[in-house]
Parts: structure tokens; C-alpha cells; sequence
């Protein structure tokens, strides 16, 4: 919290591009080390000790962030900017089963949560954020509903420990924390349930990549599941997730609809992004893939 707010001190900012943008960016013959806090703490570039003021590298230390690698130093940990907030997640390449992810899909989704809540005009009691990394989600909706008791919950415990610290930094330490598979860490009804799933087909299946089923879409339709049975009346889910398109064939859409169809529930379901991850579809798991698109799934009980 203090190296954050050391951060915000000196006008910090840094936007976090996707995977494929960042190694491209960061394999620039002028990038292989960084220069500054932005390289340090954003790119996530090796750096040595002289290249950045002591004041930073001192609180580095003892926020126990900078791992030894051949020549300098590499932090553990990314801090990004989305709106007024900054946020903590997973240094990059994000190769460790229990990375926190952040990237363009968190400002996508965080967007979405946005602009439901400014349409909205009932009062929201209780909201839950399934998986919720490293808090952008619960966060959206705590600091925009402060009078709500907002859950964020996740089986990742690295995920639990950066939101708490995430919320101290944005003033929300009332966020309630638990360790969740899917929405069973806490009993009773929500007026908002958020989730932002992983949804890709990984072959290593890293939990924050990995969605299950044929195509990614496994995880997103479990939530979709567990959620509908724990909407308050009037309630909403909002689901941002990626779906794989086969033959013209949305195949989250596939899997879901028979569940909304039995739900008494409108939904509505729109393409924000019609192509993400791109690179994706050079692995065996979409040889049959034609892309992969940016999905929104709102369903609200009567």
C-alpha cells in the first residue's frame, strides 16, 4: 500500500495491454530494461537497482516485490490503473497456475458494471462478485454502491489477498472477502452477481485461463447456472465472458440457451468485442475456430 501510494504520488499510470501486445512491446531492442517506474512496475521489465531512486527501490524491498534474475532485478507484481484506482495483480509472463489476471477484458468488463449501475435505479442490498482476481469487479460496484454489502470471492487465495489490498488502497475496506467456489462461500439472495470467467481452452489448464468444455465456455456456463438460483427477485447477473465461434456458431450461446430458456428471466446477450485473443487460434484447441469473441450475458428475475 505504501509503494502504491508512493506511486500516486508521482502521477503513476500505466493501462495493461493484452499478452501478445506487451511481450511485442517489451521485446523492442530499447525495452529489455527498464528505465523508470512505468517500465518496473507496469511493463514489468528487468531492472537494476541504479536505474530507479532509492525511495523506490527501498519500498520494492520491503513490499518483498523484486525476485534476482541474471543482471538485476524483476517485479512479482504488476500495478495497473483502471479509472481513479490503481490495482495489484500478477507480474508478466502470467505463467504461474495461481496468476491474478488483469488485462483489457477487466476494463470491459468493469465498463459494463458501469453502465448497468448508472441505469439502474433500485437500490442494490447485496452483490457478489464470482471469481473475482483481483477485485476490479467488487470494486466497481463498492464504491459506486457504498451502502451495499458487496462480496468478492474466489478459490484463488493469491486472488483474495491482492483484492483485500486493493480495496484499502480504493478506500473500501467494507468489500467482504471469502474463499468461493462459484457462489458457495456465502448463503442467502443477490440483488447483483457479477463474474468476469476465464474462458479459454489452455492446454495446461491454468485456473486463470482455462474455462473447460470444448471451447473455453464450461466455467461461464456454471456460473451462469449457479447464479440464476441465488437472484433476488428484480435481481441481475451480469456475465462477461469470451465466446469461441465455430462454423458462424456462437458456442457459448449454444450451451447456455437451454438454460435461459427454462429460466423465468429476460436476458438479453450482445458482442462487444467480435475478435480477442487472436493468437489463440494457432493451438490445437481451435483448430475448428474461426475467432473468438467478447461477450456480455445480462439476465434479471422479474
Amino acid at each position: 500500500m505504501r509503494l502504491a501510494a508512493f506511486a500516486r504520488r508521482h502521477d503513476y499510470s500505466f493501462t495493461t495491454p493484452s499478452p501478445s501486445t506487451h511481450a511485442r512491446v517489451n521485446s523492442r531492442p530499447e525495452n529489455q530494461w527498464a528505465t523508470d517506474m512505468r517500465g518496473v512496475l507496469g511493463w514489468n521489465r528487468p531492472f537494476k537497482a541504479d536505474a530507479i531512486s532509492p525511495e523506490l527501490y527501498e519500498l520494492m524491498q520491503q513490499a518483498l516485490l523484486p525476485v534476482r534474475i541474471k543482471g538485476g532485478w524483476k517485479s512479482r507484481l504488476r500495478l495497473s490503473a483502471l479509472d481513479d484506482q490503481l490495482y495489484w495483480h500478477s507480474g508478466f509472463p502470467t505463467s504461474e497456475t495461481d496468476a491474478v489476471f488483469f488485462g483489457p477484458d477487466t476494463y470491459r468488463f468493469t465498463q459494463a458494471i458501469q453502465h448497468y449501475l448508472q441505469s439502474r435505479r433500485q437500490p442494490i442490498r447485496r452483490a457478489f462478485d464470482i471469481g473475482c482476481g483481483a477485485g476490479a469487479g467488487a470494486l466497481s460496484i463498492a464504491l459506486a454502491r457504498p451502502e451495499a454489502e458487496v462480496w468478492a470471492g474466489d478459490i484463488n487465495e493469491a486472488a483474495l489477498r491482492l483484492t483485500a489490498v486493493n480495496a484499502q488502497m480504493a478506500g473500501a475496506g467494507g468489500l467482504q472477502l471469502c474463499r468461493s467456489n462459484l457462489l458457495d462461500g456465502v448463503a442467502g439472495e443477490f440483488d447483483l452477481v457479477v463474474a468476469n470467467p476465464p474462458y479459454l481452452n489452455d492446454p495446461l489448464e491454468r485456473t486463470y485461463r482455462h474455462g473447460g468444455g470444448s471451447h473455453g465456455q464450461a466455467l461461464a456456463v456454471a456460473m451462469l447456472t449457479a447464479a440464476l438460483s441465488r437472484l433476488a427477485p428484480g435481481g441481475t447477473l451480469l456475465l462477461y465472458t469470451g465466446a469461441t465461434i465455430v462454423d458462424g456458431q456462437d458456442t457459448f450461446l449454444k450451451s447456455a440457451r437451454p438454460i435461459l430458456e427454462k429460466a423465468t428471466a429476460d436476458w438479453h446477450y450482445r458482442e462487444l468485442d467480435p475478435d480477442v485473443f487472436g493468437e489463440e487460434l494457432d493451438n490445437p484447441g481451435y483448430r475448428d475456430a474461426e475467432r473468438i469473441a467478447a461477450v456480455l450475458l445480462q439476465v434479471s428475475k422479474p
